[in-house]
């Protein structure tokens, strides 16, 4: 017990610290420690801070969700078409011009972009498998994909410089109107699933094994799934898409400290979160001349340990 708990929450808890003293401190511009409150340069960093880790923590947990509902490693909240799906409401908001009648159309749109192409995907999935639920996700997401590159094929030169950026995945105008919610929802979520631990474990081992279980295996997972894709959605809308950290982060998570979910769902949150905190800080450091992307550097970063995690898998089972 006091292993598992200093695992899942003291090593977390004293590298999070660490990692947020680092992103506080690094950057082109110097931080004024001894009147750090009036500084707006620490001000813009502490806001910035809060998104990463709400975002970061956010994607992680609804990996987890995705991963367990549809027993797939390799699952992600871009699995079934949500991320794609918010991300054409996004970009509809911007092509129309509906942010500047105000900045809430984005998020709400997005929102209701990835609900929209949830529900197509669970309306045509029916009763089949989480294999059916998967393959037409795929199809949803490559069709919002389709749909999000013809919305920047016809969007104008002010217009596609936003898009861009949104595209690669932007934590430099995360609006605190949108960080607040956000950060309630991710409390919200993380509270939610580890008091109903059990039934996503449950859920996990499929639905007639559920069923055995006493739990209601097809209405927790579609339960699951909407909590999952309202957490991805919300990053969409604050800062646009970004990949891996959804993947990499529960798939860790869980050959560092199992399966059961009564132990994992707050790790996931905090490790989540500091994976992006971590990837935000080098984004600002690794070039003096302009920062670059943290979708851009999620993906390489994530990328690579997704690799080395496969290699030595396989090393391992030799």
């Amino acid at each position: 017990m006091k292993k598992q708990l200093l695992k899942g929450l003291i090593l977390p808890l004293i590298c999070g610290i660490a990692a947020a003293i680092l992103s506080l401190s690094g950057g082109s511009a110097a931080v004024d420690w001894h009147n750090c409150l009036a500084d707006p340069v620490f001000n813009l960093r502490l806001i910035r801070l809060l998104a990463s880790f709400t975002i970061g923590g956010s994607l992680a947990l609804a990996g987890l969700v995705f991963q367990a509902v549809l027993r797939n490693v390799l699952a992600e909240p871009f699995t079934l078409g949500v991320s794609g799906g918010a991300s054409v409401g996004a970009a509809l908001a911007v092509i129309l011009g509906l942010q500047l009648i105000s900045f809430w159309f984005v998020p709400l749109m997005a929102l209701a972009g990835s609900l929209l192409l949830l529900g197509v995907v669970l309306l045509l999935t029916g009763q089949k498998n989480s294999e059916g639920l998967l393959l037409s996700g795929v199809i949803a997401g490559t069709t919002a994909s389709s749909i999000l590159m013809y919305l920047v094929s016809i969007a104008d030169r002010d217009e596609l410089a936003g898009l861009a950026w949104w595209m690669l995945g932007d934590l430099q105008a995360v609006e605190l109107e949108l960080l607040l919610p956000g950060t309630g929802i991710l409390l919200a979520g993380t509270l939610f699933l580890r008091y109903f631990a059990r039934e996503l474990n449950a859920v996990a081992l499929g639905e007639e094994a559920a069923w055995n279980l006493g739990v209601n295996g097809k209405l927790f997972g579609r339960i699951f799934i909407v909590l999952a894709s309202l957490l991805a959605a919300q990053t969409v809308a604050m800062a646009g898409l970004i990949a891996f950290v959804g993947l990499i982060v529960p798939h860790l998570i869980r050959r560092c400290y199992g399966t059961d979910h009564n132990w994992i769902v707050i790790p996931t949150v905090l490790w989540g979160g500091i994976f992006l905190i971590l990837c935000d800080y080098l984004s600002r450091v690794l070039n003096d001349s302009h920062e670059l992307p943290i979708g851009v550097l999620t993906s390489a970063v994530g990328g690579a340990l997704f690799i080395y995690v496969l290699n030595k898998r396989r090393s391992s089972n030799l």
